[in-house]
């Protein structure tokens, strides 16, 4: 960003503000609640300037295209006080608008290799979508045609195989180059934040990592941050324009904590301590190989590169199994949803778990409550998701772009309002299961407590309650219940 560009972007505050308004440390962006009062003075001119500018963004009011902002309160080296603000993924469509910081990715060099794949991608996407319609049509036809139906949809399977290679080979190329600042002038790539797991979709476009990252480059120092939704509700609700909202677990939960290294920092929320038996973790089988857990809700699978003490099942165990790393989940259950977990304690063991996941020789079972009675008894969800969990829930599935994502349901029980269901997720993507439930190509309900699709709650109700595998070193076929508590 050039200097003339940066000295528009850096905006002043209409008012002096008073010295008390300044905090003492960065207030943590994980923090809930209204932000300090200079954040909010920065929060409330940026929404008056997207009121002044509604015609130029009309699509944020449109159903489902709200986003978030941010802004950042920096101070310069002699003490001037400023602001700068941000926007969530792009706007309009694109990364680069005037009066906002860039995102913390090179476009140049994003743009040498970056449309050519998309173009890829959409072809393959446009392959596959033919393929399934003519698969459509010959499963119409007379039995004696099941020959070339196999045929069709073995190639259809290839081709969405290929896709999905591409499209992990073409993430994992921007993640690779993605450089990440923090305070003390150190850099990390987006890949290695998150290693050995690939970064998941939207990683570092989020508010608040671009603005730390244009802070950093330009010698100002973070003094107070906030974020807020603008524009209409997602499609499933739980955001409302102009309320303000913490950074998000999922994505920054990873690179805040490396963007934040080397400022003074209010320390991040500490999950609420408890000694109920539904908070206890349960081990409810360990051998050599492998560990079966009952994980509590409210309880994040592993830590997190940069809070590598925080409260999670992987924290919890090692203590007791020393040989323990994030490496070796077989399948991350997210912090809200409770029930059976397997950690494989050897690569081998891993491997062969993960295999039979894919194949369908394996079975997670897992029970909800949904908001609104389901009209059937059971079905078939065929909705391919992009891969990311940021954005509108309309945009979160493409049938032409995302990749295959398949959830078998049954409905056990009905009450005046709600649906109890079993859900047999077939793929395993982030927030498949929920969704596939909130989607109108879906069940169309939200799960029970679904903050992001639905209606916050007590809790989501949505708990892995049966696990089968067959256990790779024995070939014993291995079944584990877990009763959920709701």
């Amino acid at each position: 960003m050039s200097e003339a560009r940066f000295s528009q972007t850096l905006l002043s505050f209409d008012a002096p503000p008073l010295p008390g308004d300044v905090p003492a440390r960065l207030p943590s962006p994980f923090e809930s609640g209204p932000p300090v009062r200079l954040a909010c003075l920065a929060a409330e001119a940026l929404q008056q300037r997207l009121r002044r500018e509604h015609a130029r963004w009309e699509e944020l009011w449109r159903p489902g295209g709200g986003k978030m902002f941010g802004v950042l309160v920096v101070a310069g080296p002699e003490g001037r006080l400023g602001y700068l603000c941000a926007f969530s993924g792009m706007l309009g469509g694109s990364w680069d608008v005037e009066g906002f910081v860039p995102p913390v990715f090179d476009p140049v060099a994003r743009a040498a290799f970056w449309p050519e794949g998309e173009a890829e991608l959409a072809e393959l996407g446009r392959r596959h979508a033919e393929l399934t319609e003519q698969c459509a049509r010959l499963a119409q036809e007379p039995r004696g045609r099941k020959a070339e139906l196999r045929e069709l949809e073995a190639r259809r399977s290839e081709v969405a195989h290929e896709r999905a290679e591409r499209s992990r080979a073409l993430w994992r190329q921007l993640s690779q180059g993605f450089a990440v600042p923090n305070a003390r002038g150190e850099q990390r790539s987006m890949a290695a934040l998150f290693a050995p797991r690939p970064p998941p979709g939207g990683a570092g476009d989020c508010a608040a990592p671009k603005l730390l990252s244009c802070a950093y480059r330009h010698g100002f120092k973070p003094l107070a941050l906030a974020e807020f939704w603008w524009g209409a509700e997602p499609l499933g609700g739980g955001r409302r324009s102009g309320a303000y909202y913490p950074a998000c677990d999922n994505k920054c939960g990873t690179v805040l904590p490396f963007m934040l290294e080397g400022l003074a920092v209010d320390p991040a929320p500490a999950p609420p301590v408890t000694s109920r038996d539904e908070d206890v973790l349960r081990v409810l089988h360990e051998d050599a190989a492998l560990l079966v857990v009952d994980k509590p809700h409210g309880l994040p699978s592993v830590p997190g590169r940069h809070s590598p003490t925080r409260d999670s099942v992987l924290v919890r165990l090692l203590p007791r199994f020393p040989d323990l790393s994030a490496a070796r989940f077989v399948h991350e259950l997210e912090s809200e949803v409770s029930g059976l977990q397997v950690i494989a304690r050897d690569t081998a063991t891993q491997s062969a778990l993960q295999r039979q996941l894919a194949r369908g020789e394996a079975e997670h079972r897992h029970v909800a409550w949904v908001e609104g009675l389901v009209a059937v008894e059971q079905g078939r969800i065929d909705v391919p998701l992009r891969g990311t969990t940021s954005g509108a829930l309309e945009t979160l599935a493409n049938p032409n772009h995302g990749k295959q994502a398949v959830t078998e349901w049954r409905v056990t029980e009905r009450s005046e309002s709600r649906t109890r269901v079993l859900l047999w997720p077939r793929t395993r993507h982030a927030m498949q299961l929920r969704i596939h439930a909130a989607h109108p190509l879906g069940l169309g309900l939200p799960l029970v407590g679904d903050a992001r699709f639905g209606v916050e709650d007590s809790r989501l109700m949505l708990h892995a309650e049966g696990l089968d595998f067959t256990h790779p070193g024995t070939g014993k076929r291995l079944c584990f219940q877990a009763r959920a508590s709701f």
